[in-house]
């Protein structure tokens, strides 16, 4: 069936009022982050609704080809992505091609599906951060626990690595590799190994940065502390206020730029001679452990800088 040739402009009219403007907040689960963007969207003008991915629909019979609930026949002038929820392959990558179809349709997406696939893939962020000449730990990711084993006895002649999954975040499913035998089976790891060398320190105590980067400029940062390698605040790790010198700002910002993200969290770990590392990017940052200790109300921030990109584009002028 061809398109509709009558389908409603996407980008409005540059006389429509800044309240016209609506927004699409994508997550699996009204949470705390959602709500409070949602709240501070409204509260700068704009009309933000919630909205799942799972309820959206492909429609051929639609004028734009999609329909996300609760916005009739017209798609929403931006999108900020909260959360994606985790599915089937099948489940995700529909999800995924929604927000492939909301920017091919002329919709702001913050972040958009080809910054969040880049995050989600360990392997591919890693590619980008090293790619742009920016300090990331070495890193190995390979199929099969033959390959595995073979890096692993190699390699940890000269220190513990530590094996990640390919799609995981918050610390979760994190294992320390100090030889060969310490890898899991293939069923344990969907047959994938992604294996970095391990740069922390040996103790009592742990520690890494967490940067929060906006539209190019810093929004927050806390240090990290915990007694385990793994300091994650989801994982028990202890937040710290910090005040970032130029060299790791600069590193957050750069690697936010490497994967083409509007929003991103970003980790970095000094090692024991006081080098820094980035060791991942989080398109779809959580910030609770990050607000407690920061002055600045980030979802403000993160609503204030959407809405100055989105104002211009579509009426052509900022917020502030």
């Amino acid at each position: 069936m061809p398109r509709s040739t009558e389908a409603p402009s996407l980008i409005p009219e540059r006389d429509r009022l800044a309240g016209d403007l609506t927004v699409a907040v994508v997550g699996h689960r009204r949470d705390g982050h959602a709500r409070s963007l949602i709240k501070r969207l409204d509260t700068l003008g704009a009309r933000a609704s919630f909205v799942e991915l799972s309820a959206s629909t492909f429609s051929t019979l639609h004028p734009s080809g999609l329909a996300l609930p609760g916005f009739d026949s017209r798609l929403p002038d931006g999108v900020i992505v909260r959360a994606i929820a985790a599915g089937s392959f099948e489940a995700v990558t529909r999800r995924l091609g929604v927000l492939h179809a909301l920017r091919e349709e002329g919709v702001l997406v913050w972040n958009d599906a080809r910054a969040i696939e880049r995050c989600v893939d360990k392997s591919m962020t890693t590619f980008l951060i090293a790619r742009n000449g920016l300090p990331t730990p070495q890193t190995w990711t390979v199929e099969g626990r033959a390959e595995a084993l073979r890096i692993a006895r190699r390699e940890t002649l000269q220190g513990p690595l530590v094996l990640k999954p390919l799609f995981g975040s918050q610390g979760r499913g994190l294992k320390l590799i100090r030889s060969a035998r310490d890898l899991p089976e293939e069923s344990a790891v969907a047959s994938v190994y992604y294996l970095q060398r391990f740069v922390g320190g040996v103790g009592p105590e742990h520690s890494d940065f967490r940067v929060l980067v906006s539209h190019g400029k810093i929004v927050a940062a806390m240090r990290r502390h915990a007694a385990h390698w793994i300091t994650n605040v989801k994982q028990g790790g202890r937040p710290e206020a910090v005040e970032l010198d130029e060299t790791l700002a600069q590193l957050a910002i750069r690697s936010t730029a490497a994967v083409e993200a509007d929003f991103a969290g970003v980790d970095i770990l000094l090692a024991s001679d006081g080098k820094p590392y980035v060791l991942e990017v989080n398109s779809m940052p959580a910030w609770r452990g990050l607000q407690s200790v920061s002055g600045s109300d980030i979802a403000e921030t993160i609503a204030q800088d959407f809405l100055n990109v989105l104002h211009e584009r579509v009426l052509g002028r900022r917020t502030a």
